[in-house]
C-alpha cells in the first residue's frame, strides 16, 4: 500500500499516473496547498521541503519500516525501481528514460511553473517575465517535438516515466500561451497518452479531490 500525499497539480499528477498505471494500491492524502495544509508539521516530517507531492510506502521492497519520499521525480524511480516497470533495464534504455526524466524536473517544470506564475496569478503583470517564460516554454516545447518526431514516446517505443514527469506539464498548455497545433509531434503524443485509461483515472481524481468551480 502507497499513502499519496497529493494535491492537483501537475507534479501531484504524475505519481496518480504511475500508480493508475501500475495498478499499486493507494490511498490518497489530500494536501490543499491554497489552504497552507503543506506546511502542517505532520507533512514537513514526510516532505521538509513542503511541496507536493510525497508519498510513504508501507511495504517496502526490502521488508523493512516503511520507506518516505518527496519529489516526484525521485518518487517516480522509486516506483520504476521497486515494480520493475516503466523505466528499462537496460543500461542504453535506462540512460534514455533518465535524462528526459530529467529534462522536465530542471527545464520544463520549472519554466513552465514560472510562467503559469507571472502570467496568471502574480499582483503585478510584468510583461519582461511573461515574455521570457512564455518564450522559453515554447522552446522546450519545441525540444520535446523534435524529439517525438520519429517515435512514439520520449524514450522510445515504450510509456515511461519520462512520459509521466513531463505529460501533465503539457495538459496545461494554454496557461503557458502555447498551442498544441504548433507542435505536431508533441500533440500526437499528448492525445495518445490522453487517451490511456490509466490517465482518463488519475485525472478524474480532480473532480473528487478539488472540482473545478462553477
Amino acid at each position: 500500500m502507497i499513502d499519496l500525499y497529493y494535491w492537483t497539480t501537475p507534479n501531484g499528477h504524475k505519481i496518480s499516473l504511475f500508480l493508475e498505471e501500475a495498478g499499486l494500491p493507494y490511498k490518497v492524502h489530500p494536501v490543499n496547498i491554497g489552504q497552507g495544509e503543506q506546511f502542517k508539521p505532520d507533512f514537513l516530517k514526510i516532505a521538509p521541503n513542503n511541496r507536493i507531492p510525497a508519498i510513504v510506502d508501507l511495504e517496502p521492497a526490502d521488508g523493512g519500516e516503511p520507506i518516505s519520499l518527496f519529489e516526484s521525480g525521485a518518487i517516480l524511480l522509486y516506483l520504476a525501481e521497486k515494480t520493475g516497470r516503466f523505466i528499462p533495464q537496460d543500461l542504453r534504455g535506462r540512460q534514455e528514460v533518465l535524462q528526459w526524466l530529467f529534462w522536465q524536473m530542471g527545464g520544463l517544470g520549472p519554466m513552465a511553473g514560472q510562467n503559469h506564475h507571472f502570467s496568471r496569478f502574480a499582483p503585478e503583470k510584468i510583461p519582461y517575465a511573461i515574455k521570457r517564460y512564455v518564450d522559453e516554454t515554447a522552446r522546450l516545447y519545441g525540444v520535446l517535438d523534435r524529439r517525438l518526431a520519429d517515435r512514439d514516446f520520449v524514450a522510445g517505443s515504450e510509456y515511461s516515466i519520462a512520459d509521466m514527469a513531463i505529460y501533465p506539464w503539457t495538459v496545461s498548455h494554454q496557461w503557458q500561451s502555447q498551442r498544441l497545433e504548433d507542435f505536431p509531434n508533441l500533440q500526437r503524443w499528448f492525445n495518445r497518452i490522453k487517451e490511456r485509461p490509466a490517465t482518463v483515472r488519475a485525472y478524474a481524481l480532480v473532480d473528487k479531490i478539488n472540482p473545478p468551480k462553477p
